[in-house]
Parts: structure tokens; C-alpha cells; sequence
């Protein structure tokens, strides 16, 4: 994969495509952490004497449609207060100059020719500076014009520092031969995440669902689930996993009539009523002396419905488990990231990454445009 550390960008313009799709309420950035991933790539350009015009995508506004609910205006200001510098923000791409040493341009979604990778459009952005360099490893997974069209296009492109710890932490946590090795993976779907499982259960000695992915595996056994979340149509797919025999369940379960109640109570897994819905679930010290004892883990998803305290002990169980280990700990996902900020310290973890998505499919074998198009090779 071509690296920006083995890239000669000395007094070079510079197009850095970024994930700066953070949340924010009432103009203002709610967590900043992948801002804050951004500035090793940014500090090592700067002292490079570059100049740097930004491109991130946020949210999910209407193709090629200006909407001020998705401006990239609040990241901005807060990225100013982060660098002590100030960030023009251009709205047109024929705006964009190298006047200030850092730039951004308007959410890269409101420009007609993004999503659907136009070919022009990515020349266009290839062409904005000397070399496009792509730090954006949470939007890798999607082919549209800023993350692969402009890469292919550009005459000289190459990854980020970002993408570089990335890669090297997933492809660490992939082909380490560490054991025992252990993969997490909750969520409300089986089927989104089911070749992930499988996959990992190839390449770990024990894996433990979590959420809607245990109650489908714990309705094929043949437990009632009650009313709880699990999907019908992946039962099949939910025994293979069970006969792979590494698949880790829970003993007891967290139930309530209401996700929105504080009436709960914990049960035996085969004690669930029909009209009770499993929201959490309670970790076994059989479960907890895996943790501690395993070498390696890979951790995506909640164990339950974690933003609320009366189904979090599952999740935070976990999440504590996993800090008090001496694995080497690979975590990834929104919520999984949103788990650590709760209940951990987040050093504890050996490393974060700023993938959801992209995190699961590299998981799961597939090839990533953004990262084929850099000369990655899977």
C-alpha cells in the first residue's frame, strides 16, 4: 500500500479525504474523537510545508443537495479550536485555493457525481491538489468518487498516517497467531454480521454473540425468547454457527416487558416468559475467565441495549473484563466505541478503530475500494 511516510509531499499542495462524520446537537460536536485521529496526519503535513484542503462526508443529506442540517460548519469551528488555527470552508469546489494552510471544503455529499463514483467528478477532486492522500479508513468500504474515483484518478495518491496504525492494528489482530483468541461480536441483526462470525470462528478458539444475534441463536436451540429481537430467517445459519462449537452463551438473561420499564429481572435463559423481551445478558465467570485468559480479542457490538442503565452490567461486565486483560484488545464500531467512552478508560483498549462498517468488512475478508485502489493488498 502506497504510505504517506514513504511519500515525498515536501512544499506540495495536498486534497486529504477524512472522516469528520461526528455527532452534533445544536452546533456543536458531541465527540470529537475522529477529529482528534486526524491531527498526527495533519501535524506531519504541516511540518512538511504543505498546504491542505480537508474533504469529509457528514451524515446523510440528499445527493447533491446543499441541506445546513449537514454543513460541516460545527466540525470546522471545532477542528479551529483543536489546531488554534482557522479553517476556511469553501461551498464550491472552483472556490477552493491554498491561501490558508488548512482548508475544507463543504460536505463532500452535497455535490452531485459523489455517491455514484462519476468518474469526471473524481478527476475533478484528484486534480484539486498535488497528491490526494486518503485518511479515512471508516468510509473505505464504499466506492464513491472521494474514496476510490479520486485515488484512481490522482497522479500521485497514498494513504494516511491514520490509515496506516489501521490497517497494521486489523491485519495484527487477523493474522497474529495468539492463543487463545477471542471475538465479541453483538448487534441487534444476524444477518448483517453473519459472515463476520463465521469468519472469525475460523480464526478464533471461542466467540461470543451479544443482542438480537444471541436470542436467534438461543431460539435455535430451542429456548422461548419470549418477544425479544432475533430473526427467523437466519435460524439455519444460527445452528451451523452452534455446531461449529466455539459459539459462547449466555446462562442468564436480563428481561423486561418494556425496553422503556426499570421492571426487570434476571433469568435462566430456558426461564424466559412470553411476554418478557431479553435486553441484556449476564456474563458467567466461565465467560469472564475466557476474557481474561485469552491473548487476543476482537471486539465488535454491545451485549445489550447498554445506553440504558438497567440493561448496561452486560456491556460494562465486558468492557471491564476486557481492560483488566493482557490481550492484545482490537475494538471497532460506533457503539463498541461509544461502550469503552462509559465504562473504561479508553487506553486500555490496545487499539480503537474509526471504522464501523469498513471494521466489519475487513473482518470478513472483503476487499475495501479505498484501500485496493491505495495498492493494499488482501
Amino acid at each position: 500500500m502506497r504510505k504517506l511516510s514513504e511519500t515525498n509531499v515536501l512544499n506540495k499542495t495536498i486534497a486529504l479525504r477524512v472522516d469528520l462524520n461526528v455527532p452534533v446537537e445544536n452546533d456543536k460536536v458531541l465527540d470529537d474523537t475522529r477529529i482528534l485521529a486526524i491531527i498526527p496526519t495533519l501535524e506531519y503535513l504541516l511540518d512538511q510545508n504543505t498546504k491542505i484542503i480537508l474533504i469529509s462526508h457528514f451524515g446523510r443529506p440528499k445527493s447533491g443537495v446543499f441541506d445546513s442540517k449537514f454543513s460541516l460548519l460545527p466540525v470546522a469551528k471545532r477542528l479551529e479550536e483543536i489546531i488554534n488555527k482557522q479553517i476556511k470552508l469553501f461551498s464550491s469546489i472552483d472556490e477552493v485555493n491554498f491561501s490558508s494552510d488548512i482548508s475544507l471544503i463543504e460536505n463532500i455529499r452535497f455535490f452531485p457525481g459523489e455517491l455514484e463514483n462519476d468518474e469526471e467528478f473524481g478527476k475533478k477532486l484528484s486534480n484539486i491538489a498535488d497528491v490526494y492522500v486518503f485518511d479515512a479508513f471508516g468510509t473505505s468500504h464504499r466506492p464513491h468518487a472521494s474514496t476510490y474515483g479520486a485515488i484512481k484518478a490522482s497522479e500521485l495518491s497514498c494513504a494516511g498516517l491514520l490509515l496506516e496504525i489501521e490497517t497494521d492494528a486489523l491485519q495484527q489482530a487477523i493474522s497474529s497467531k495468539n492463543s487463545p483468541m477471542l471475538s465479541i461480536v453483538g448487534g441487534s441483526k444476524v444477518s448483517s454480521k453473519l459472515k463476520v462470525i463465521k469468519n472469525l470462528s475460523k480464526i478464533s478458539d471461542d466467540v461470543l454473540t451479544g443482542g438480537g444475534i444471541t436470542n436467534t441463536i438461543l431460539k435455535a436451540q430451542g429456548h422461548n425468547i419470549g418477544l425479544s429481537l432475533h430473526e427467523d430467517s437466519m435460524l439455519n445459519d444460527a445452528k451451523e454457527l452452534l455446531d461449529t462449537g466455539k459459539i459462547l452463551l449466555p446462562d442468564e438473561v436480563v428481561v423486561s416487558k418494556d425496553i422503556e420499564s426499570n421492571n426487570t429481572r434476571v433469568t435462566k435463559v430456558n426461564s424466559v416468559q412470553h411476554d418478557e423481551i431479553i435486553l441484556d445478558q449476564i456474563l458467567s465467570p466461565a465467560i469472564i475467565k475466557k476474557i481474561i485468559q485469552a491473548k487476543k480479542i476482537i471486539w465488535n457490538g454491545p451485549v445489550g441495549v447498554f445506553e440504558r442503565q438497567p440493561f448496561s452490567l452486560g456491556t460494562k461486565a465486558l468492557a471491564e473484563a476486557i481492560a483488566s486483560s493482557q490481550a492484545f484488545s482490537l475494538a471497532g464500531g460506533g457503539e463498541t466505541l461509544l461502550a469503552i467512552k462509559m465504562f473504561i478508560e479508553k487506553n486500555n483498549i490496545s487499539y480503537c478503530s474509526t471504522g464501523g462498517g469498513a471494521f466489519l468488512e475487513f473482518m470478513e475478508g472483503k476487499e475495501l475500494p479505498s484501500l485496493s485502489a491505495l495498492g493494499f493488498k488482501f
